[in-house]
C-alpha cells in the first residue's frame, strides 16, 4: 500500500509539473501576441494620420498630396508600448515600431507599415 501512494503522488507531481509548463508557455505566447497587436494598433493609428496629412490642402496644414513633411508627433514618438520611426517621401511614408519589453532573450516585437494614399501593408519583422 505504501508504494502505491508513492507511486501516485510521484505521478501527481508530474502532472502538476506538465501543467505549470504548459500554462507558462501559453502565457508567454499570449503576452508575445497581444505586445505585437499594441505594436500594430498605434501603427495603423500612425499611418491614419499620415494619410490624413497626405489629403489636407497645403493651407490647411498638410502635404497637399504629398507625404513630404510628414512626422511623427512627439508626443506619440515613444509610447508606453514602443518607439516609432518614420521615413517620408512624396509617394509613401514608412512607419517602423520598436516594442518596449524583451519579450524573450533579448528579442523585442518589431513591425514595419508602408503607407500609400490609399492603403497601408504592415509587415511584422519579429
Amino acid at each position: 500500500m505504501g508504494q502505491q501512494q508513492l507511486l501516485l503522488i510521484a505521478l501527481g507531481i508530474i502532472i502538476v509539473a506538465i501543467a505549470i509548463v504548459v500554462g507558462l508557455n501559453l502565457f508567454q505566447a499570449n503576452a508575445i501576441e497581444a505586445k505585437r497587436n499594441n505594436i500594430i494598433n498605434e501603427s495603423v493609428n500612425l499611418a491614419a494620420m499620415a494619410q490624413q496629412y497626405y489629403m489636407k490642402p497645403k493651407a490647411y496644414g498638410g502635404g497637399d498630396r504629398s507625404f513630404t513633411g510628414w512626422v511623427i508627433p512627439n508626443e506619440l514618438r515613444t509610447t508606453a508600448n514602443g518607439h516609432f520611426k518614420a521615413v517620408a517621401n512624396d509617394e509613401n511614408v514608412v512607419i517602423t515600431a520598436t516594442g518596449n519589453e524583451v519579450v524573450t532573450g533579448n528579442d523585442s516585437v518589431k513591425v514595419q507599415i508602408t503607407v500609400s494614399p490609399k492603403s497601408f501593408q504592415t509587415v511584422i519583422i519579429k
